[in-house]
């Protein structure tokens, strides 16, 4: 078994749709373990994100609102994906939070 750190996204900036910023590998296991969403911006923003396609039954995060300038820093995450799997997220407006997923893949 090999385990192996990796940054899974970011960052970088968020739409305001439903996108993957990861798919964890064939053959492995991905556990996400730090998360961190900051808000440059002026004005609240909303953060969602899920593992799997966006919906309700899968949102880790639900329109979280970020408030100017704050962030939402969570390095206590154990989120286990397994092979195939994604992350997906979204802001209320477009291209306003910087997201930073990481992690490790075990193959």
């Amino acid at each position: 078994m090999t385990i192996n750190p990796v940054r899974m996204y970011g960052p970088a900036q968020l739409p305001n749709s439903a996108t993957t910023l990861y798919t964890c590998p064939a053959s492995t296991i991905a556990v996400c373990k730090y998360i961190r969403v900051y808000n440059p911006t002026g004005g609240a923003v909303n953060f969602t994100l899920s593992i799997g396609a966006n919906s309700s039954a899968t949102q880790l995060f639900s329109a979280v609102s970020i408030p100017a300038g704050g962030s939402l820093s969570n390095p206590f995450v154990y989120w286990v994906l397994a092979a195939g799997e994604i992350f997906q997220a979204l802001a209320s407006a477009a291209n306003s939070l910087v997201v930073t997923l990481n992690g490790t893949e075990q193959t």
